[in-house]
């Protein structure tokens, strides 16, 4: 793999890893009784953002390690993963 596609796949695991931690610890202004005039009551009321972004930066960089081992380190590739369809092309016609 090379460096490009390196960085291509790790801006793709850092997405996918934020937007699983972005719901994570959020409280609504609602639950916290401070609405703020004109906003969404739903809104959130701290959303935390900067550490929400550290914390998927890191996360997401052992995800990406993990699969650097697996696959450059290892040789695992798509061709280890179980058939699931049929291979027909061994049969007499």
């Amino acid at each position: 793999m090379g460096w490009v596609s390196g960085i291509a796949v790790y801006f793709i695991i850092w997405w996918v890893v934020l937007f699983i931690m972005l719901p994570i610890g959020v409280r609504s202004q609602v639950e916290d009784d401070n609405v703020t005039l004109g906003t969404e009551h739903g809104a959130p009321a701290r959303p935390m953002m900067a550490r929400k972004m550290l914390l998927t930066t890191l996360v997401a960089f052992v995800v990406f390690g993990i699969f650097y081992y697996l696959t450059i380190v290892r040789g695992y590739g798509l061709h280890n993963l179980p058939q699931i369809v049929p291979d027909f092309s061994h049969t007499r016609s």
